[in-house]
């Protein structure tokens, strides 16, 4: 039985991973792809990880491997189906000794877990689950080639490299008015593109937004397609109650329709909000003894690589915690 299985390699797992190595714990990290990163292996540049200005995604997807690869910590490459609490007669232990310490950590509410794999089952103690999430895409023609080009899913961690520029929001919640906010402080232009009437984000955001003068709402508005050669260069929209079609001259689009937790796994083990993400705070305890959830899965107020990796160590702590 491992001290703490770790689900996803993504920058919360793979600081997990490093922090539970030197913490001397039996962990083993699953990971459903067969290279290391998460998201951050589809980024283009990262321009505010400490210390490293300027690096590619995939290059600082990379360091944190090799990190933990040199510390010795143990991978397996496996998709977690579900999460069940270890009962006296699944348990691996058979003897009678076994069997009866078994039943005091039950007592103690510390029984253990079944990590469900497509590779068979896993025991551990406990588990940190650092799935991460994924952005709601677009789906239209452009998205994919642009991504890290011109098109991202976080206007704080991109925003920087359009300074001057003109750039289009596409949502209508909180993230897309905030995201349009941020990007007015920078930008010459910046379109909100939103695809009703009326907002769904908070009334004050609305009003800071609407009070800017560089920022331009395009009401029932739609986006079509990204186009471009290098980079993003034009994004064409229509207007869904007139059906007239306009190419806006932009060198960034900024997607903001929602992101997806990959909390499938784990929903039945542990408390989620409405949206799937785990509820945890700072110190990635979950609503059952035993499970922390670290990273984008987590639900908090900033998704970011050095929050993940924050979360990895917190989650470790509280692991020692509960297992001592």
């Amino acid at each position: 039985m491992y001290d703490v299985v770790i689900i996803g390699s993504g920058p919360a797992g793979l600081s997990a991973a490093i922090y539970a190595k030197r913490a001397g714990l039996h962990a083993v990290t699953l990971e459903q792809s067969p290279m290391s990163g998460g998201q951050v292996l589809n980024t283009y540049e990262v321009d505010n990880y400490p210390g490293l200005p300027g690096i590619n995604g995939f290059d600082l997807g990379m360091k944190f491997r090799e990190h933990a690869d040199k510390l010795g910590c143990e991978f397996k490459e496996a998709e977690v189906c579900g999460i069940k609490k270890l009962a006296e007669n699944e348990s691996s232990q058979t003897s009678e000794i076994q069997a009866a310490s078994l039943k005091e950590k039950k007592a103690a509410g510390d029984e253990g877990f079944a990590i469900i794999t497509d590779k068979g089952k896993i025991e551990t103690k406990a588990v940190i689950a650092a799935m991460g999430a994924t952005h709601a895409k677009l789906n239209i023609p452009g998205e994919e080639a642009f991504a890290g080009k011109g098109v991202s899913y976080c206007a704080t961690c991109d925003g920087a490299f359009f300074r001057g520029g003109v750039t289009a929001v596409i949502g209508g919640g909180d993230v897309a008015v905030e995201d349009a906010i941020f990007l007015a402080r920078s930008c010459e232009k910046v379109y909100l593109i939103h695809r009703r009437d009326e907002l769904r984000a908070a009334a004050i955001l609305q009003k800071e937004m609407m009070a800017l003068p560089n920022v331009e709402i395009l009401w029932n508005t739609v986006a079509l397609e990204i186009e471009g050669e290098d980079r993003v260069q034009e994004l064409v929209v229509k207007n869904v109650k007139t059906g007239k079609r306009e190419r806006l001259r932009v060198d960034g689009v900024f997607v903001a329709v929602g992101i997806i937790p990959f909390s499938d796994a784990v929903r039945e083990a542990a408390d989620c909000d409405e949206k799937g993400y785990l509820i945890a705070g700072e110190d990635c305890v979950t609503s059952t003894p035993g499970i922390f959830a670290a990273g984008d899965v987590r639900k908090k107020k900033l998704r970011q690589i050095i929050t993940a990796a924050a979360d990895g160590a917190n989650a470790v702590t509280s692991v020692l915690e509960y297992l001592t």
